[in-house]
């Protein structure tokens, strides 16, 4: 009984302090899902009705930045697509280097499940894409299924509550974030056109040049931001989209901390008796400079047992899932289904194809890969999870939305009559893929090693 009470008092609180990033971000990515879904029906409901004409015009308002001899013009949608999308995934990249340090991916052993899970699921929705429009045009757009949306993939899974086990969650996780990795290289190497290698070296001079901000101890987040927004401005002259550029910036991003924990507690013991010795029971204390003083050590001290890595992902994830993704699908997301907007045909093999990459693809791609792997010994079998839940993990990792559009936007251009059908067949399949997985796994029996 003593054994098990110190148990209770001193694990329980190490694991909640090292679950609860992940807490966070799930949690936040659930609320980023229904602003997203609340964006996506408004641009809808914007380019079908009598102003239909606005929503057109507000994608291709011209956008300049610049003075003098350097001017930058582009359409909005543009400035969207090839900017703000940078930002995520520049978030992206942080997740990734984060969870190849310190998460899930920081092993073989322990990254193995998702990462054949993901492959899996990459590589089979991509082949049923390509069976049903092999020969034809559509072919390039044999990317769209391969991706999965974390935020609504988590959303889903956030209004079971308790019926699911943390460890589906980060399985979930995992696999959409080896996902993302796969969906950045496909986007660096297949969907990058008219390169300029010299451009491309430029760009490769600054990110050079971030590196040696890390191995120097820079910790300020501005130059970082000086060199990251020129090799952005490179990639994007150089062919290489220049989401790219964010997915390196943050990888050059540091992620250690300068105080360890006795470094950092016995400061931070002294700094709050100051503070306490130069208090006094009113609420109004700002002009006493010994707490003042106590205040700003605090401060200072805190910053440096942080990692800028952590700090800046914290702070991006709500700028990311309240505005620009948003943003994104308000201009993205929005089709005309009218003939004037080159009506829709859902049995075009643009349309069949990404809907049973999606929702068949990926099921099979994940329950297959997730199988070998532990039958060959490579991966171990969750304890608290049981087949069913790889069933509806697989599901709604079918919810493509935001990487799907994306790569949409990259495979045609703008005026291709494929882009409708596409994204159409997105939407339809994210939607299917989410009441599909929520019925899977609501009825899914739990694992007798699962104690809520």
């Amino acid at each position: 009984m003593g054994q098990a009470q110190v148990v209770s008092k001193d694990s329980e609180p190490k694991i909640d302090k090292m679950l609860q990033p992940f807490y966070e971000f799930v949690k936040i990515e659930s609320s980023g899902g229904l602003v997203l879904i609340i964006a996506t029906v408004i641009a809808l409901i914007w380019a079908n009705s009598p102003w239909g004409h606005y929503y057109e015009a507000f994608k291709n308002m011209p956008l300049t930045v610049g003075a003098g001899g350097f001017i930058l013009s582009k359409p909005a949608i543009l400035w969207i697509n090839d900017g703000l999308m940078a930002v995520f995934f520049f978030l992206v990249g942080l997740e990734i280097k984060r969870e190849i340090l310190v998460g899930e991916l920081n092993s073989f052993r322990q990254a193995s499940l998702p990462i054949f899970a993901a492959v899996g699921g990459m590589v089979v929705p991509a082949l049923v894409y390509a069976f049903f429009n092999i020969g034809t045009p559509s072919v390039d757009g044999w990317g769209i299924p391969m991706a999965t949306d974390i935020a609504f993939s988590l959303g889903v899974l956030s209004m079971l509550g308790d019926r699911v086990p943390l460890s589906l969650k980060v399985f979930l996780t995992a696999v959409a974030i080896v996902d993302d990795i796969g969906a950045i290289l496909v986007i660096a190497i297949f969907y990058s056109s008219g390169i300029s290698l010299w451009i491309i070296g430029l760009g490769m001079l600054f990110f050079i040049c971030m590196i040696i901000l890390n191995k120097l101890g820079v910790r300020h987040p501005l130059p970082y931001l000086f060199f990251g927004c020129l090799m952005w401005l490179a990639f994007l002259k150089s062919g290489v989209h220049a989401t790219v550029a964010g997915v390196l910036a943050a990888m050059t991003i540091p992620a250690s901390t300068r105080l360890c924990c006795t470094d950092f507690l016995i400061p931070m013991r002294n700094h709050l008796m100051d503070y306490e010795m130069g208090g006094d029971k009113n609420r109004v204390t700002l002009s006493n400079k010994q707490m003042l003083s106590a205040l700003g050590n605090i401060n200072r001290d805190v910053l440096m047992a942080s990692p800028p890595l952590k700090r800046i992902e914290h702070n991006l994830h709500y700028w990311v899932a309240f505005g620009i993704m948003p943003i994104f699908a308000l201009a993205n997301a929005g089709i005309n289904f009218s003939a004037e907007g080159g009506g829709l045909d859902v049995f075009h093999p643009v349309s069949l194809g990404i809907f049973s990459g999606l929702i068949v693809g990926k099921v099979i791609g994940i329950c297959f890969a997730s199988w070998v792997a532990v039958k060959s010994g490579i991966a171990d079998m969750p304890k608290t999870l049981v087949p069913g839940h790889f069933l509806g993990a697989a599901l709604l990792a079918g919810i493509g939305f935001t990487m799907s559009i994306f790569i949409t936007t990259l495979a045609w251009d703008a005026s291709s009559p494929f882009i409708v059908e596409a994204k159409f067949s997105i939407l339809a399949a994210s939607v299917v893929a989410g009441i599909l997985g929520f019925i899977v796994l609501r009825s899914c029996p739990l694992s007798p090693e699962y104690d809520g």
